[in-house]
Protein backbone atom coordinates (compact mmCIF):
# COMPACT_ATOMS: atom_id res chain seq x y z
CA UNK A 1 0.00 0.00 0.00
CA UNK A 2 1.22 3.54 -1.26
CA UNK A 3 2.08 6.49 1.59
CA UNK A 4 -0.93 7.50 3.54
CA UNK A 5 -1.67 10.86 1.79
CA UNK A 6 -3.39 13.64 3.58
CA UNK A 7 -6.65 14.67 1.84
CA UNK A 8 -6.40 19.05 3.07
CA UNK A 9 -3.37 18.76 1.12
CA UNK A 10 -4.93 16.89 -1.62
CA UNK A 11 -7.84 19.76 -1.81
CA UNK A 12 -5.13 22.71 -0.79
CA UNK A 13 -3.71 21.89 -4.34
CA UNK A 14 -6.89 21.96 -6.58
CA UNK A 15 -8.85 24.83 -7.94
CA UNK A 16 -12.66 24.77 -6.40
CA UNK A 17 -14.80 22.15 -8.46
CA UNK A 18 -18.07 21.89 -8.99
CA UNK A 19 -18.98 19.67 -6.22
CA UNK A 20 -17.06 21.80 -3.90
CA UNK A 21 -19.23 24.77 -5.02
CA UNK A 22 -22.27 22.29 -4.51
CA UNK A 23 -21.72 21.58 -0.98
CA UNK A 24 -20.56 25.17 -0.22
CA UNK A 25 -24.06 26.35 -1.76
CA UNK A 26 -25.80 23.52 0.16
CA UNK A 27 -24.01 24.80 3.53
CA UNK A 28 -25.17 28.66 2.91
CA UNK A 29 -28.91 27.94 2.14
CA UNK A 30 -28.95 25.54 5.55
CA UNK A 31 -27.55 29.03 7.61
CA UNK A 32 -30.38 30.72 5.30
CA UNK A 33 -33.25 28.77 6.45
CA UNK A 34 -31.25 28.10 10.14
CA UNK A 35 -30.93 32.45 10.07
CA UNK A 36 -35.03 32.53 9.07
CA UNK A 37 -35.74 30.74 12.36
CA UNK A 38 -33.74 32.40 14.79
CA UNK A 39 -35.21 35.19 13.89
CA UNK A 40 -38.67 34.35 13.18
CA UNK A 41 -39.70 35.06 17.15
CA UNK A 42 -38.04 38.49 16.54
CA UNK A 43 -40.16 39.54 13.85
CA UNK A 44 -43.36 37.92 14.93
CA UNK A 45 -43.46 38.56 18.36
CA UNK A 46 -45.49 41.58 18.20
CA UNK A 47 -48.35 39.59 17.18
CA UNK A 48 -47.55 36.68 18.93
CA UNK A 49 -48.05 39.62 21.94
CA UNK A 50 -51.43 40.65 20.59
CA UNK A 51 -52.86 37.33 19.76
CA UNK A 52 -52.12 35.65 23.67
CA UNK A 53 -52.88 39.12 25.20
CA UNK A 54 -48.88 39.46 26.92
CA UNK A 55 -47.09 42.48 28.26
CA UNK A 56 -43.69 43.01 26.03
CA UNK A 57 -41.94 41.79 29.42
CA UNK A 58 -43.64 38.50 28.76
CA UNK A 59 -42.10 37.17 25.55
CA UNK A 60 -38.65 37.26 27.44
CA UNK A 61 -38.57 33.52 27.90
CA UNK A 62 -39.30 32.51 24.81
CA UNK A 63 -36.93 34.08 23.66
CA UNK A 64 -34.27 32.79 26.40
CA UNK A 65 -35.60 29.39 25.51
CA UNK A 66 -34.68 29.89 21.69
CA UNK A 67 -30.83 31.57 22.42
CA UNK A 68 -30.35 28.86 25.72
CA UNK A 69 -30.82 25.78 23.18
CA UNK A 70 -28.62 27.51 20.49
CA UNK A 71 -26.14 27.56 23.26
CA UNK A 72 -26.41 23.90 24.44
CA UNK A 73 -26.83 23.14 20.64
CA UNK A 74 -23.35 24.38 19.84
CA UNK A 75 -21.42 22.80 22.35
CA UNK A 76 -23.54 19.40 21.63
CA UNK A 77 -23.97 19.00 18.20
CA UNK A 78 -20.58 19.83 17.25
CA UNK A 79 -19.26 17.19 19.83
CA UNK A 80 -21.53 13.84 18.17
CA UNK A 81 -20.64 15.28 15.32
CA UNK A 82 -17.31 14.28 16.03
CA UNK A 83 -18.18 11.00 17.18
CA UNK A 84 -21.08 10.11 14.63
CA UNK A 85 -19.93 11.98 11.45
CA UNK A 86 -20.99 16.26 10.69
CA UNK A 87 -23.54 14.47 7.80
CA UNK A 88 -25.66 12.89 10.73
CA UNK A 89 -25.13 15.65 12.98
CA UNK A 90 -26.47 18.11 10.49
CA UNK A 91 -29.27 16.21 9.54
CA UNK A 92 -30.67 16.05 12.78
CA UNK A 93 -29.75 19.45 13.84
CA UNK A 94 -31.68 20.32 10.47
CA UNK A 95 -34.58 17.81 11.22
CA UNK A 96 -34.92 19.24 15.04
CA UNK A 97 -35.51 23.02 13.99
CA UNK A 98 -37.49 22.35 11.22
CA UNK A 99 -39.83 19.99 12.86
CA UNK A 100 -39.83 22.17 15.84
CA UNK A 101 -40.54 25.62 13.97
CA UNK A 102 -43.54 23.92 12.13
CA UNK A 103 -45.38 22.89 15.28
CA UNK A 104 -45.09 26.07 16.65
CA UNK A 105 -47.89 27.52 13.97
CA UNK A 106 -49.96 25.04 16.03
CA UNK A 107 -49.15 25.50 19.66
CA UNK A 108 -51.77 26.35 21.54
CA UNK A 109 -50.35 28.52 24.52
CA UNK A 110 -46.98 30.55 25.47
CA UNK A 111 -45.53 27.87 27.33
CA UNK A 112 -45.81 25.53 24.03
CA UNK A 113 -44.17 27.79 21.77
CA UNK A 114 -41.43 28.22 24.63
CA UNK A 115 -40.65 24.82 24.57
CA UNK A 116 -40.74 24.24 20.94
CA UNK A 117 -38.56 27.50 20.86
CA UNK A 118 -36.13 25.69 22.95
CA UNK A 119 -36.09 22.54 20.56
CA UNK A 120 -35.78 24.58 17.63
CA UNK A 121 -32.66 26.19 19.54
CA UNK A 122 -30.76 22.69 20.11
CA UNK A 123 -30.87 22.66 16.31
CA UNK A 124 -30.09 25.89 14.73
CA UNK A 125 -26.93 26.79 17.29
CA UNK A 126 -25.97 23.01 16.38
CA UNK A 127 -25.70 23.31 12.78
CA UNK A 128 -23.57 26.55 12.43
CA UNK A 129 -20.46 24.67 14.15
CA UNK A 130 -20.99 21.69 11.97
CA UNK A 131 -21.61 23.61 8.67
CA UNK A 132 -18.14 25.38 9.68
CA UNK A 133 -16.60 22.70 9.82
CA UNK A 134 -17.71 20.84 6.87
CA UNK A 135 -17.11 23.78 4.76
CA UNK A 136 -13.60 24.25 5.85
CA UNK A 137 -13.23 20.83 5.38
CA UNK A 138 -14.23 20.83 1.92
CA UNK A 139 -12.31 24.55 0.50
CA UNK A 140 -8.91 24.56 -0.20
CA UNK A 141 -6.81 26.65 2.84
CA UNK A 142 -6.11 29.66 0.61
CA UNK A 143 -9.77 30.56 0.43
CA UNK A 144 -11.19 28.88 3.73
CA UNK A 145 -11.85 32.45 5.29
CA UNK A 146 -13.44 33.82 2.42
CA UNK A 147 -15.66 30.15 2.14
CA UNK A 148 -16.85 30.64 6.21
CA UNK A 149 -17.43 34.13 5.81
CA UNK A 150 -19.90 33.21 2.74
CA UNK A 151 -21.92 30.52 4.87
CA UNK A 152 -21.91 32.54 7.89
CA UNK A 153 -23.89 35.27 5.71
CA UNK A 154 -26.68 33.14 5.36
CA UNK A 155 -27.95 33.77 9.05
CA UNK A 156 -28.12 37.32 8.36
CA UNK A 157 -29.75 37.02 4.78
CA UNK A 158 -32.49 34.20 6.32
CA UNK A 159 -33.40 36.84 9.27
CA UNK A 160 -33.45 39.43 6.18
CA UNK A 161 -35.63 37.05 4.21
CA UNK A 162 -38.02 36.13 7.05
CA UNK A 163 -38.76 39.67 8.07
CA UNK A 164 -39.86 40.78 4.38
CA UNK A 165 -42.03 37.69 4.38
CA UNK A 166 -43.76 38.96 7.74
CA UNK A 167 -43.65 42.14 6.74
CA UNK A 168 -45.42 41.34 3.51
CA UNK A 169 -47.53 38.09 4.43
CA UNK A 170 -48.15 38.07 8.01
CA UNK A 171 -51.12 40.57 7.70
CA UNK A 172 -52.61 37.61 5.08
CA UNK A 173 -51.00 34.47 6.52
CA UNK A 174 -50.93 35.35 10.22
CA UNK A 175 -47.94 34.70 12.24
CA UNK A 176 -48.53 31.12 12.30
CA UNK A 177 -47.99 30.97 8.63
CA UNK A 178 -44.29 32.46 8.93
CA UNK A 179 -43.31 29.44 11.13
CA UNK A 180 -45.24 27.31 8.47
CA UNK A 181 -42.85 28.33 5.65
CA UNK A 182 -40.01 28.39 8.32
CA UNK A 183 -40.48 24.86 9.13
CA UNK A 184 -41.46 23.12 5.58
CA UNK A 185 -38.69 24.79 3.91
CA UNK A 186 -36.14 23.35 5.37
CA UNK A 187 -38.14 19.84 5.72
CA UNK A 188 -37.20 19.81 1.54
CA UNK A 189 -33.84 21.00 2.23
CA UNK A 190 -33.53 17.65 3.97
CA UNK A 191 -34.35 15.96 1.55
CA UNK A 192 -31.89 17.10 -0.50
CA UNK A 193 -28.94 17.27 1.87
CA UNK A 194 -29.84 13.42 2.84
CA UNK A 195 -29.37 12.27 -1.09
CA UNK A 196 -26.37 15.61 -1.86
CA UNK A 197 -24.36 15.88 1.20
CA UNK A 198 -21.24 14.17 1.51
CA UNK A 199 -19.79 12.99 4.80
CA UNK A 200 -16.61 14.67 6.01
CA UNK A 201 -13.49 13.54 4.78
CA UNK A 202 -11.59 13.89 8.34
CA UNK A 203 -14.31 11.85 9.49
CA UNK A 204 -14.42 9.21 7.13
CA UNK A 205 -10.40 8.51 6.91
CA UNK A 206 -10.18 8.89 10.91
CA UNK A 207 -12.30 5.45 11.07
CA UNK A 208 -9.50 3.98 9.24
CA UNK A 209 -11.76 1.08 7.93
CA UNK A 210 -12.34 -0.27 4.43
CA UNK A 211 -15.28 1.24 3.78
CA UNK A 212 -14.59 4.28 5.20
CA UNK A 213 -11.28 4.70 2.76
CA UNK A 214 -13.47 3.91 -0.32
CA UNK A 215 -16.04 6.34 0.70
CA UNK A 216 -13.16 9.03 0.85
CA UNK A 217 -12.11 7.77 -2.39
CA UNK A 218 -15.52 8.09 -4.16
CA UNK A 219 -15.75 11.95 -2.71
CA UNK A 220 -12.21 13.18 -3.42
CA UNK A 221 -12.30 11.97 -6.90
CA UNK A 222 -14.81 14.67 -7.58
CA UNK A 223 -12.40 17.05 -6.41
CA UNK A 224 -9.50 15.67 -7.47
CA UNK A 225 -9.29 14.80 -11.43
CA UNK A 226 -5.97 12.57 -11.74
CA UNK A 227 -6.85 9.14 -11.36
CA UNK A 228 -6.00 7.80 -7.29
CA UNK A 229 -4.20 4.58 -7.04
CA UNK A 230 -6.38 1.50 -6.48
CA UNK A 231 -4.42 0.74 -3.34
CA UNK A 232 -4.32 4.59 -1.79
CA UNK A 233 -4.63 5.33 1.52
CA UNK A 234 -5.62 8.71 3.28
CA UNK A 235 -4.62 10.44 6.41
CA UNK A 236 -6.79 13.28 8.48
CA UNK A 237 -4.29 15.95 9.17
CA UNK A 238 -2.33 16.08 12.36
CA UNK A 239 -3.50 18.75 14.66
CA UNK A 240 -0.47 21.80 14.36
CA UNK A 241 -0.87 22.04 18.31
CA UNK A 242 -1.69 20.06 22.13
CA UNK A 243 -4.80 22.01 22.85
CA UNK A 244 -4.11 24.62 25.44
CA UNK A 245 -5.38 24.59 29.31
CA UNK A 246 -8.07 27.93 30.10
CA UNK A 247 -5.60 28.04 32.65
CA UNK A 248 -2.55 29.56 30.21
CA UNK A 249 -4.85 32.45 29.87
CA UNK A 250 -4.58 33.58 33.07
CA UNK A 251 -0.55 33.09 33.11
CA UNK A 252 2.17 34.70 31.16
CA UNK A 253 0.89 37.99 31.26
CA UNK A 254 -2.88 37.60 29.46
CA UNK A 255 -4.70 37.42 32.12
CA UNK A 256 -6.09 41.46 31.39
CA UNK A 257 -5.94 40.36 27.81
CA UNK A 258 -8.53 37.49 28.71
CA UNK A 259 -10.87 39.23 30.94
CA UNK A 260 -10.95 42.48 28.93
CA UNK A 261 -12.02 40.04 25.43
CA UNK A 262 -14.28 38.21 27.44
CA UNK A 263 -16.19 41.88 28.48
CA UNK A 264 -15.87 42.85 25.01
CA UNK A 265 -17.91 39.56 23.86
CA UNK A 266 -20.18 39.38 26.64
CA UNK A 267 -21.61 43.17 26.27
CA UNK A 268 -21.36 43.55 22.56
CA UNK A 269 -23.71 40.45 22.56
CA UNK A 270 -25.80 41.93 25.32
CA UNK A 271 -26.33 44.53 22.79
CA UNK A 272 -26.51 43.11 19.57
CA UNK A 273 -29.30 40.16 20.36
CA UNK A 274 -31.27 42.77 22.43
CA UNK A 275 -31.20 45.26 19.29
CA UNK A 276 -32.30 42.13 17.10
CA UNK A 277 -34.59 40.20 19.55
CA UNK A 278 -36.49 43.01 20.77
CA UNK A 279 -36.55 45.47 17.85
CA UNK A 280 -39.87 44.59 15.93
CA UNK A 281 -41.46 45.08 19.38
CA UNK A 282 -40.22 48.36 20.28
CA UNK A 283 -40.96 49.35 16.82
CA UNK A 284 -44.36 48.58 17.32
CA UNK A 285 -44.65 50.07 20.78
CA UNK A 286 -43.31 53.63 19.24
CA UNK A 287 -46.11 53.43 16.83
CA UNK A 288 -45.30 51.64 14.29
CA UNK A 289 -47.90 49.63 12.28
CA UNK A 290 -47.80 46.03 13.10
CA UNK A 291 -47.27 44.73 9.48
CA UNK A 292 -44.39 47.19 8.91
CA UNK A 293 -42.09 46.62 12.31
CA UNK A 294 -40.36 43.65 10.81
CA UNK A 295 -39.02 45.79 8.00
CA UNK A 296 -36.20 46.91 11.17
CA UNK A 297 -34.78 43.48 11.51
CA UNK A 298 -34.79 43.68 7.73
CA UNK A 299 -32.47 47.08 7.29
CA UNK A 300 -30.36 45.64 10.20
CA UNK A 301 -29.24 42.25 8.51
CA UNK A 302 -29.07 43.75 4.78
CA UNK A 303 -26.29 46.64 6.08
CA UNK A 304 -24.71 43.68 8.29
CA UNK A 305 -24.34 41.91 4.74
CA UNK A 306 -23.23 44.86 2.92
CA UNK A 307 -20.43 45.86 5.47
CA UNK A 308 -19.76 41.76 6.59
CA UNK A 309 -17.98 41.09 2.96
CA UNK A 310 -15.39 44.23 2.64
CA UNK A 311 -14.91 43.72 6.49
CA UNK A 312 -13.64 40.62 6.21
CA UNK A 313 -11.36 41.64 3.23
CA UNK A 314 -9.95 44.22 5.46
CA UNK A 315 -9.43 42.69 8.49
CA UNK A 316 -6.50 41.29 7.61
CA UNK A 317 -5.08 44.33 6.73
CA UNK A 318 -6.18 46.98 9.22
CA UNK A 319 -5.67 47.11 12.79
CA UNK A 320 -8.58 45.26 14.24
CA UNK A 321 -8.29 46.78 18.11
CA UNK A 322 -8.78 50.36 16.67
CA UNK A 323 -11.13 49.60 13.83
CA UNK A 324 -13.14 48.05 17.07
CA UNK A 325 -13.06 51.07 19.27
CA UNK A 326 -14.47 52.80 16.11
CA UNK A 327 -17.49 50.71 15.82
CA UNK A 328 -18.27 51.00 19.51
CA UNK A 329 -18.12 54.63 19.31
CA UNK A 330 -20.33 55.19 15.87
CA UNK A 331 -22.53 52.43 18.04
CA UNK A 332 -22.62 54.57 20.79
CA UNK A 333 -23.82 57.23 18.67
CA UNK A 334 -26.56 55.71 16.94
CA UNK A 335 -28.15 54.04 20.14
CA UNK A 336 -28.12 57.61 21.76
CA UNK A 337 -29.30 58.82 17.98
CA UNK A 338 -32.27 56.44 17.94
CA UNK A 339 -33.64 57.17 21.43
CA UNK A 340 -34.37 60.94 20.19
CA UNK A 341 -35.45 60.01 16.89
CA UNK A 342 -39.21 59.42 18.09
CA UNK A 343 -41.69 58.53 15.34
CA UNK A 344 -39.28 60.41 12.37
CA UNK A 345 -39.46 56.64 10.84
CA UNK A 346 -37.10 57.72 7.78
CA UNK A 347 -34.60 58.30 10.25
CA UNK A 348 -35.12 55.83 12.58
CA UNK A 349 -34.97 53.21 9.93
CA UNK A 350 -31.51 54.98 8.77
CA UNK A 351 -30.05 54.52 12.36
CA UNK A 352 -31.51 51.08 12.41
CA UNK A 353 -29.44 50.45 9.08
CA UNK A 354 -26.47 51.67 10.18
CA UNK A 355 -26.55 49.82 13.61
CA UNK A 356 -25.63 47.06 11.63
CA UNK A 357 -22.75 48.13 10.93
CA UNK A 358 -22.33 49.82 14.60
CA UNK A 359 -23.68 47.08 16.73
CA UNK A 360 -23.65 44.44 14.53
CA UNK A 361 -20.16 44.78 12.42
CA UNK A 362 -17.91 43.87 15.86
CA UNK A 363 -19.31 40.27 14.92
CA UNK A 364 -17.06 40.33 12.04
CA UNK A 365 -13.93 41.63 13.87
CA UNK A 366 -14.13 40.35 17.49
CA UNK A 367 -12.41 37.17 16.24
CA UNK A 368 -9.59 39.07 14.46
CA UNK A 369 -8.86 40.76 18.12
CA UNK A 370 -8.42 37.41 19.40
CA UNK A 371 -6.01 36.89 16.95
CA UNK A 372 -3.84 40.11 17.49
CA UNK A 373 -3.95 39.31 21.14
CA UNK A 374 -3.18 35.85 22.05
CA UNK A 375 0.14 33.79 20.61
CA UNK A 376 -0.69 31.07 18.18
CA UNK A 377 -0.66 28.05 20.74
CA UNK A 378 -3.34 29.78 22.85
CA UNK A 379 -5.85 31.04 19.97
CA UNK A 380 -8.35 28.00 19.63
CA UNK A 381 -9.20 27.93 23.38
CA UNK A 382 -8.98 32.05 23.60
CA UNK A 383 -11.81 31.98 20.95
CA UNK A 384 -14.10 29.53 21.95
CA UNK A 385 -14.13 30.79 25.47
CA UNK A 386 -14.66 34.65 23.83
CA UNK A 387 -17.76 33.17 22.21
CA UNK A 388 -18.74 31.36 25.20
CA UNK A 389 -18.89 34.27 27.46
CA UNK A 390 -20.62 36.06 24.37
CA UNK A 391 -23.30 33.36 23.90
CA UNK A 392 -24.11 34.43 27.97
CA UNK A 393 -24.15 37.95 26.96
CA UNK A 394 -26.94 36.88 23.85
CA UNK A 395 -28.96 35.34 26.78
CA UNK A 396 -28.82 38.47 28.82
CA UNK A 397 -29.36 40.40 25.68
CA UNK A 398 -33.01 38.47 25.05
CA UNK A 399 -33.76 38.74 28.87
CA UNK A 400 -33.80 42.15 29.51
CA UNK A 401 -35.14 43.62 26.64
CA UNK A 402 -38.49 43.39 27.21
CA UNK A 403 -38.01 44.90 30.30
CA UNK A 404 -36.36 47.59 29.58
CA UNK A 405 -39.00 48.26 27.04
CA UNK A 406 -41.34 47.91 30.17
CA UNK A 407 -39.49 50.29 32.19
CA UNK A 408 -38.06 53.07 29.82
CA UNK A 409 -40.06 53.03 26.38
CA UNK A 410 -38.72 52.68 23.36
CA UNK A 411 -36.91 55.61 24.10
CA UNK A 412 -35.29 54.65 26.88
CA UNK A 413 -34.72 51.31 25.35
CA UNK A 414 -32.45 52.38 22.50
CA UNK A 415 -30.52 55.13 25.19
CA UNK A 416 -29.89 51.91 27.56
CA UNK A 417 -28.46 49.48 24.37
CA UNK A 418 -25.73 52.55 24.65
CA UNK A 419 -24.33 51.41 28.17
CA UNK A 420 -23.02 47.84 27.32
CA UNK A 421 -21.38 49.26 24.00
CA UNK A 422 -19.99 51.96 26.37
CA UNK A 423 -18.55 49.21 28.59
CA UNK A 424 -17.44 47.19 25.56
CA UNK A 425 -15.14 50.24 24.35
CA UNK A 426 -13.53 50.58 27.73
CA UNK A 427 -12.91 46.96 27.28
CA UNK A 428 -11.37 47.25 23.91
CA UNK A 429 -8.76 50.14 25.35
CA UNK A 430 -7.73 47.89 28.52
CA UNK A 431 -6.56 45.38 26.01
CA UNK A 432 -2.82 45.72 26.79
CA UNK A 433 -0.66 45.46 23.21
CA UNK A 434 2.92 45.95 22.56
CA UNK A 435 3.36 48.40 19.81
CA UNK A 436 2.42 46.37 16.29
CA UNK A 437 1.90 43.34 18.13
CA UNK A 438 -1.85 42.81 16.71
CA UNK A 439 -0.53 43.66 13.25
CA UNK A 440 2.30 41.02 13.59
CA UNK A 441 0.29 37.97 15.09
CA UNK A 442 -1.90 38.78 12.25
CA UNK A 443 0.58 38.67 9.78
CA UNK A 444 1.62 35.20 11.31
CA UNK A 445 -1.74 34.39 11.26
CA UNK A 446 -2.59 35.11 7.76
Amino acid sequence: MSTPLDVSSLIDREPIRPYQWMIFILCFVTTLFDGFDTQAIAYTGPAIIAAFDLRPGDLAPILIAGTLGMTIGAMTLGLLGDRVGRRPALLGGVALFSVASLLTAFAGSTSHILILRFIAGLGMGGCTPVLLALAAEFGPARHRGAIMTGVLLGLPAGAMLGGLLAARMMPVIGWQGVFVVGGAAPLVLLVVLYFALPESLNYLVSRSRTNGMQAARRVLSRIVPAALPADIAFKAPEAAASRASVSALFTNGNARNTIAIWAVYLLNWIAWFMLLSWLPTVLKAAGLPAAQAPMGTVVVNAVFIVCAIPLSILLPRINTRRLLIALLALGIAIAIGLSYAGTSWGLVFVLAGAAGLGIGGQQIALNYLVVGAFPTTLRATATGWAIGMGRVGAIAGSAVGGSVLALGGPSGFFMALALPLVAALLAVIAIRTSPGVIDRNLAAAH
